[in-house]
């Protein structure tokens, strides 16, 4: 028998590619391995990346984990980096188990995963210790990402800032661009490229070309997240042509 998994996206208002790249990846997968997948979200509102309209945003987390715990999905994914990044180093352990709290007084107890943890454990995967990014955000935020991935210990040798405020262009973007846009970072030290240190900025259409192109591991905070929401439900995690984090190499 065919097992089935639920999977919760705890996704920002104005979000449209948490709900498009994550799946996609997910039916990829259903090609090769037995497993099933449908996906359910909860949304708190967001409109413009802004520090202070990410923390506000961020308190509306229990509410979604409370909403989707009422489904019995399997597994949470809180889909938004940087406000997790931007309440302070290792935020992301703590948020991850307030919300894991809320499910459990629901009487359904569900693994979280969140975009900002998976992104610095799935780096740690890869051995990763010196990474170069590409951001959609503001400098002053890109900055706080970069701040909080060296907190966990690994170095951002280079990182572009794309200065784009509202998220709804960010999620408009052409991944294509990206495989221009991955040639101005210096790699000279990096044992890694984070291609979209955003789950809004559309990459995954580019993530297994840029990885071939320059024989570097290349991941994504979506490509990271779905790593973390297979193990989590104890699945193989692979997905095919989404680079070398998911191409089966990391089972254990």
């Amino acid at each position: 028998m065919t097992r089935s998994f639920r999977i919760g996206q705890i996704v920002p208002s104005s979000n449209t590619t948490m709900e498009t790249e994550i799946p996609a990846m997910l039916r990829a997968r259903e090609a090769v391995e037995p497993e099933r997948f449908t996906f359910h979200s909860s949304r708190m509102r967001m409109k413009k990346v802004t520090r202070e309209e990410l923390a506000a945003m961020d308190d509306e987390s229990d509410r979604c984990a409370l909403e989707l715990s009422d489904a019995a999905v399997d597994v949470m994914g809180y889909a938004c980096l940087v406000a997790i990044m931007s309440r302070g180093a290792g935020y992301h352990r703590d948020s991850q188990a307030r919300l894991h709290g809320v499910t459990r007084d629901n009487g359904h107890p569900t693994p979280i995963v969140s975009s900002a943890g998976a992104l610095t454990d799935g780096l740690g995967v890869l051995g990763a210790k010196r990474v170069a990014i590409i951001t959609p955000y503001m400098k002053p935020l890109t900055q706080m990402v970069i701040d909080y991935i060296e907190a966990e210990g690994i170095q951002v040798v280079d990182s572009i800032a794309l200065e784009i405020p509202d998220n709804l262009e960010v999620g408009r973007r052409d991944p294509l661009l990206l495989r221009d846009i991955v040639k101005r970072l210096d790699l000279t030290n990096a044992d890694a490229v984070v291609l979209s240190a955003c789950v809004q900025m559309p990459s995954l259409a580019s993530i297994q070309a840029v990885e071939d192109a320059l024989g570097l591991p290349v991941v994504s905070a979506a490509t990271c997240t779905t790593y973390q929401i297979l193990k989590s439900l104890g699945l193989k995690p692979l997905v095919p042509d989404a680079g070398r984090l998911l191409d089966g190499s990391y089972c254990n």
